[in-house]
């Protein structure tokens, strides 16, 4: 059709947080956001994330016979009950003993026609070929008189989706996302859907995901790009809401909205994911709030901080457990960190049960010297504790361990590791001291002698996390290079790093292995965060050395 008889459209895009196979509530979200985007904003269509009526990832209940019921009756319902507006819905497609990932345009109670994904991700955290068969053909629909190309997450990111769709005689690409989170991922899909542009000649409206779904976190960030690759629209990252825009003949993007900025302060936008992650862990598990241990030390303060954020101070209770180890200012920074964020607080001394045990094995450890035996034995006493609060008041344990820890194994298993939730598990050392600073920037609830005291765990005498471990500053960058970029040992010592300390650390690294592998999820805000990225065997011969 000529672009002259086009008519201008209007798109809603529905940025919502769902939830993974909860059919009916999701449904529910789908059917409100089409029934506002059709009476308050007067859209001619909507646009949902992919997989909207299952979320993302369903990963295994997608082998289950029954969810693909739950899904043909949420398909039913659509149609019964959102009518007036075109649907661009995402969902899996059983067609014989094949499954894809679809999505499919609703109009006026009935399905008009299905696209199938074509590009299937499988690496990092995605595993879409363990499901799903490739489709082989692109979908242009019509809207309006306007030739809409549809296209899911991955196909916008494969060079020459944007060529197929022109000369499949588009006028703009509609693209389905449940597109991840990560620090650096906001410049990564602007230089994807730039590629996709430049081929396609086209705009892009492009949808996407939010909520935390286990350790994966999706921020939004929605946004539409016209045909020169100039930002038109970007919704806010990590809220939910129902944007239209106008998309005229020429392709002129119009809109009421401010344009909003993704390139919030680094800390900002990995604080907001931590939030949201430990926000819908805890909400869509059904737990009642989270209970912590409060040491005194930055990362409790900083997990504290996170849940309130996440859940509001009367759902987050602390826990101080000091031993005859613990300094009276760790004991004097946990009070105040609770009285600054207002949650509820006990003090309950590991003293009784430390001797207790001690006296228990006292035969066995005959003729023994203490060692860290004794140090991981206090840790486990609050360990016990703790799962023993949670287990009673129905609150989930949050552990409090960053990423420089658990790569090298410096936290005592079913102890310290305890818990069900590990806000920071991919947050290093070194953020978690730039993201405390940058907290206090809103309200001061972490005390400045926290950020500025040397880290300890407290269970020695004197003891410093570095008599065990390299300074952070050395530490961080040598473990974000194994880990995150799998740098070789002879690279990090061509960096400048000693020899002896690389072989160390990635020592620590490799043999801690099965800590990691028992250890709590945790929100994910690297693109190699331990677990779905990082795959390492637990019983292995190989050596870097």
């Amino acid at each position: 059709m000529a672009k002259a008889s086009r008519s201008t459209i209007r798109v809603a895009l529905a940025q919502l947080n769902l939830h993974v196979g909860n059919i009916q509530g999701n449904t529910d979200q789908i059917i409100t956001a089409a029934i506002k985007a059709r009476d308050e904003l007067k859209a001619d269509v909507i646009i949902y994330p992919e997989l909207s009526i299952t979320s993302y990832p369903p990963e295994d209940l997608l082998l289950r016979p029954h969810l693909h019921q739950l899904v043909k009756e949420s398909l039913e319902r659509i149609c019964s009950e959102a009518k007036g507006i075109d649907l661009i819905v995402g969902y899996p497609r059983k067609s014989g003993v094949e499954l894809f990932n679809s999505c499919s345009l609703i109009r006026n109670g009935k399905i008009i026609a299905t696209y199938d994904k074509q590009h299937l991700p499988n690496y990092s955290v995605f595993d879409e070929k363990r499901y799903f068969t490739a489709g082989d053909k692109p979908l242009v629909v019509d809207i309006k008189g306007t030739s809409a190309s549809l296209s899911i997450c991955e196909d916008i990111w494969t060079a020459g989706t944007g060529k197929q769709a022109r000369e499949a005689g588009a006028d703009l690409i509609f693209n389905l996302n449940a597109s991840p989170y990560h620090k650096d991922k906001s410049g990564e899909r602007q230089t994807a859907l730039e590629a996709n542009i430049k081929e396609s000649q086209m705009p892009v409206v492009y949808v996407n995901l939010i909520g935390g779904q286990d350790q994966l976190v999706f921020d939004g960030g929605s946004l539409v790009m016209d045909a020169n690759a100039r930002y038109c629209f970007r919704a806010p990252n990590f809220e939910s809401g129902v944007y239209v825009i106008e998309i005229n003949a020429e392709n002129e993007i119009t809109h009421n909205y401010p344009t909003f900025s993704a390139l919030q302060l680094p800390e900002e936008n990995i604080y907001q994911a931590l939030v949201t992650g430990v926000r819908d862990y805890v909400n869509k598990n059904g737990f009642k709030g989270a209970v912590l241990g409060l040491s005194g030390g930055i990362d409790s303060a900083l997990t504290a901080a996170i849940a309130v954020d996440a859940l509001g101070s009367e759902n987050v209770e602390g826990i101080l457990m000091p031993s005859r180890y613990t300094a009276d200012m760790s004991n004097e920074d946990a009070i105040l960190e609770a009285e600054a964020l207002g949650i509820q607080y006990h003090t309950i001394p590991i003293k009784k049960p430390f001797e207790a045990f001690t006296e228990s094995l006292a035969d066995v450890f005959s003729g023994t010297e203490p060692d860290t035996t004794e140090e991981n034995i206090q840790a486990r006493c609050r360990g016990v504790l703790l799962m023993a609060i949670s287990n009673k008041t129905g609150k989930l344990l949050l552990t409090t361990g960053n990423k420089s820890e658990m790569a090298v194994g410096y936290a005592t298993l079913y102890g310290d590791m305890n818990g069900g939730f590990a806000p920071i598990k991919d947050i290093s050392k070194l953020l978690v001291y730039r993201l405390s600073s940058w907290r206090n920037t809103i309200s001061q609830v972490i005390p400045q002698r926290v950020i500025d005291r040397p880290p300890s765990a407290e269970l020695a005498p004197d003891q410093q996390d570095s008599d065990s471990l390299p300074p952070y500053e050395i530490l961080d960058p040598i473990l974000e290079a194994y880990v995150e970029k799998d740098e070789t040992p002879e690279q990090l010592i061509a960096e400048g790093f000693e020899p002896e300390t690389v072989e160390r650390i990635i020592s620590l690294v490799d043999r801690n292995e099965y800590k990691r592998r028992q250890a709590a999820p945790g929100v994910r805000i690297t693109k190699r965060a331990f677990g779905r990225d990082r795959r390492y065997p637990i019983t292995s011969g190989y050596k870097e050395f």
